[in-house]
């Protein structure tokens, strides 16, 4: 009887068949699959978390056909799984910082090297099969350091369209292009290079390129998302027909990174943007898009997922600029010059640290109290000399901006955060009542006519629903009724606006309509990324601005889907809101920012 050894020989009874097999859908699902159908769903997941996470299991699948399915000498697969774990704890350290700490923290392990290194070591299995046991080892920890070393030469500039969006750690990024670009040519507004203390004591110092506003001026669009915070544009009447009258575009100019929109007053626009070291607030012209002043703060805001920059937008009243940043710098300004009024460190005056996606909210203002939500706590300050006047209950996180309502005669601010929504008094802060339904919203709520909110849950993968609460008040205080709630209309970060008994948002990545009435799903289709929008009240439009740059007209109205039109305006990656005053649209992202002349509509059409 023929005698065996108690380790099989890898050269001749290697199996190799389930392994290949893995690694063949791996690229099929994790490449090939995005690729083909980047806008597809599979089982009501987008293509992307699917590739993702087909690519994780996979990678795990592998693991597994070695260490029980392959035949390999036993002290080989234990060798070539010891190799991996130290390749991976050795080189994630030298990967660029975006690499490390993007996706939470977890890019590196669950993102980047199961599908290379997996990949890398199916191959060197195939193409090592005939060699000696020291060459085939040695090369097997070859294998498994370009498999995990792939990765220190490349960085990700965040989250486009649910993936990374990968570069090479050498290219500059846009931010760095723009800096050269000011390095290079004098700025008068004052360029990085000046000292931090001269921006700090004087931040308008170096002067304006031309006259700001005189005089207060009633803002057209006074701060994050309207008047009312609702994505509604009133008075205005475009043409459809882009075909025949498309956009035409008044000046494109390179701007800082940051999520910020825009607050506009007569010729006058506000926004805030990151520039190196500093953060900004800035005015520019509307009509030309040229610089009118910046104020420098010394601080930095950065995260891997969303990038560099500020997240809040500016709010105009009466002659001043309000700007929250994202490191929790709360500065009153001059809107003429810049000047600044008053600062405070919002962080420390409620002892709330920076969260992970920063401080995102925009400064609301009711009767003579500014108010802002650091995170989760709410605090107010006294509009003219900035000396705070409450502070709320600090709650969990939340990215959303506080947002006033009237409900049966009482002005309250709501914000979603904390236990899921909550409402306080905006001239103390006291606590009016409290709805519980999932931590850390970011989008808007909405006040309905009759006095009802809709909110939204959601969770780490996504928007968990819609929902619309119905409250009343008796002398035993507030009482908040749940009336339906839909997962019709699922918001993660993308506003909705409401009309005529509908609301109109972004299921996921894709638009969707729900009745006000019950919360059912009247249609879904459009996929516009992680997109945003504005409602053209008078003539049933929503002017969609998709992740993506395009501009597209689409129909909000509960019968069916249906785009009118489409137009690009920007190149890069865009989570910004839209702003349009009067005729005038205007756009921006991380990169860019642009001003297009709508085309208006006939009279009579």
């Amino acid at each position: 009887m023929s005698t065996q050894t108690r380790e099989p020989n890898s050269r001749t009874s290697l199996r190799l068949w389930p392994g290949v097999a893995a690694a063949v859908l791996l690229v099929l699902i994790r490449y090939v699959l995005p690729a083909v159908a980047p806008e597809g769903e599979v089982f009501g997941q987008d293509v992307g978390l699917i590739a993702v996470l087909g690519g994780v299991v996979l990678a795990v699948a592998i693991i597994v056909w070695w260490l029980f399915f392959s035949r390999a000498p036993w002290s080989e697969r234990l060798i070539a799984i010891g190799v991996m774990i130290l390749a991976a704890i050795a080189i994630r350290p030298l990967t660029h910082i975006s690499i490390q700490n993007g996706m939470m923290g977890m890019m590196f392990f669950i993102y980047a090297i199961p599908t290379t290194l997996s990949l890398a070591f199916v191959f060197w299995a195939v193409a090592s099969r005939g060699l000696p046991e020291w060459p085939r080892r040695t090369a097997m920890v070859v294998a498994i350091l370009i498999g995990c070393g792939v990765w220190t030469l490349a960085r990700t500039d965040g989250l486009f369209g649910g993936t990374a969006e990968l570069q090479w750690r050498w290219t500059p990024t846009a931010e760095e292009l723009l800096l050269a670009q000011e390095s290079t040519a004098p700025d008068a507004l004052g360029a990085p290079g000046a000292s931090a203390s001269a921006r700090e004591s004087s931040p308008a110092s170096s002067g304006a390129t031309s006259p700001g506003p005189t005089e207060p001026h009633l803002a057209e669009w006074p701060g994050f998302r309207g008047p009312a915070r609702d994505g509604v544009v009133r008075g205005v009447s475009i043409n459809t027909d882009w075909s025949a009258s498309p956009p035409v575009e008044m000046w494109r100019r390179a701007v800082g990174p940051g999520w910020s929109s825009f607050a506009v007053s007569g010729d006058f626009l506000y926004t805030q943007e990151q520039r190196g070291d500093d953060e900004i607030v800035a005015c520019y012209r509307v009509s030309t898009g040229e610089p009118v002043w910046r104020h420098r703060d010394g601080v930095r805001f950065w995260e891997s997922n969303g990038g560099a920059g500020p997240r809040g937008t500016p709010t105009l009243h009466e002659g001043r600029v309000y700007a929250f940043g994202a490191t929790g710098m709360l500065n009153a300004l001059d809107a003429a010059t810049g000047r600044v009024v008053w600062s405070r460190n919002v962080g420390t005056d409620t002892g709330r640290v920076v969260p992970d996606w920063g401080f995102a909210s925009s400064p609301l203002i009711v009767d003579d109290v500014v108010i802002v939500a650091a995170a989760g706590t709410l605090v107010g300050y006294d509009l003219a000399s900035g000396n705070p006047r409450w502070k709320g209950p600090s709650y969990g996180g939340s990215y959303s901006s506080p947002h006033r309502a009237t409900v049966e005669g009482v002005v309250q601010v709501v914000l979603l955060g904390g236990p899921g929504a909550i409402s306080v008094a905006p001239d103390s802060g006291a606590v009016l009542w409290e709805h519980k339904w999932g931590p850390g919203p970011i989008v808007q709520p909405a006040v309905m006519t009759d006095g009802d909110i809709l909110v939204n849950g959601q969770a780490v993968t996504g928007g968990l629903g819609t929902r619309r609460l119905h409250l009343t008040h008796d002398d035993g205080g507030w009482n908040v009724e749940e009336r339906w709630t839909s997962t019709g209309l699922k918001p993660y970060f993308n506003d909705f606006v409401v009309h005529e008994g509908h609301a109109y948002g972004f299921d996921g990545n894709i638009l969707a309509s729900i009745s006000l009435e019950d919360g059912t799903r009247r249609w879904k289709g459009g996929r516009y990324g992680n997109g945003q929008m504005i409602l053209l009240a008078e003539q049933d439009l929503l002017l969609v601005l998709s992740e993506e740059g395009e501009l597209a007209l689409v129909s909000a109205t509960p019968d069916k889907f249906t785009e009118v039109a489409r137009f690009q305006v920007l190149d890069a990656k865009t989570w910004n809101h839209p702003v349009m005053v009067g005729d005038v649209l205007l756009v921006r992202n991380g990169e860019e920012m642009a001003a297009f002349r709508m085309p208006v509509a006939s009279a009579g059409r």
